[in-house]
């Protein structure tokens, strides 16, 4: 399939595969090459595949609505998102950082209570949270670790800086999507994964010699 990228149109969105030139990102080229190896028939092959392993999964979410929860077939793009090795080790660097300070914080609200003492956080927001468990107070939990999961929603703006949107730390379901997606990527195109070095998104580490890293 030829990638014909002359009347490629982006937008004002920054875009993660293709610079302003028209040229892919070197993060991408590698995989723009690949999927410029295959023809609309394969892809359209593996497309329909994995829309019908996630069908066979069950790999839904929810729609609330007035009408009544609706569960969806989870939308999988086939086109993988990926940056460079630099790029994902500073953002993963802010990520450790922002999930200590909020540990910290949770383990003070439930203990010194200095950030509401010292004006820094509201007195009566935390009065009327209803998130907040008065049994919970003065526990001490290995480690001062609280959350042990974080689901950090994360959005590129148009000048393709990174920013943390919000944090989920009870029981963020995104994180069982990402595995899924993972999976089901190598499933789809193992290739990619012969000729990129991939981070993992479970414990393991290995050396990268490749700068990308897969998201």
């Amino acid at each position: 399939m030829n990638l014909n990228l002359e009347n490629y149109a982006s937008g004002s969105a920054f875009d993660e595969l293709i610079d302003c030139c028209g040229r892919p990102r070197p993060a991408a080229k590698a995989i723009l090459d690949y999927l410029g190896t295959l023809d609309i028939a394969q892809i359209h092959t593996r497309r329909t595949a994995v829309e019908a392993a996630i069908l066979t999964m069950g790999i839904t979410f929810t729609i609330y609505d007035d009408g009544g929860n609706i569960d969806r077939a989870w939308p999988f793009d086939i086109v993988p998102r990926v940056m460079e090795f630099g790029e994902w080790r500073r953002i993963e660097r802010g990520l450790k950082q922002r999930l200590t300070a909020l540990n910290l914080f949770i383990d003070d609200i439930y203990n010194k209570q200095s950030v509401t003492k010292d004006g820094i956080f509201p007195a009566e927001v935390l009065a009327g949270s209803k998130n907040f468990r008065p049994q919970c107070s003065g526990i001490k939990p290995p480690f001062g670790v609280w959350a042990h999961v974080c689901g950090t929603d994360l959005v590129r703006d148009t000048d393709g800086t990174v920013y943390a949107l919000e944090d989920n730390l009870r029981l963020p379901s995104g994180v069982a999507y990402m595995l899924e997606n993972r999976m089901l990527m190598k499933r789809l195109f193992p290739e990619m994964f012969e000729l990129c070095e991939i981070l993992p998104v479970d414990d393991s580490r290995k050396a990268v010699a490749h700068p990308v890293a897969g998201l």
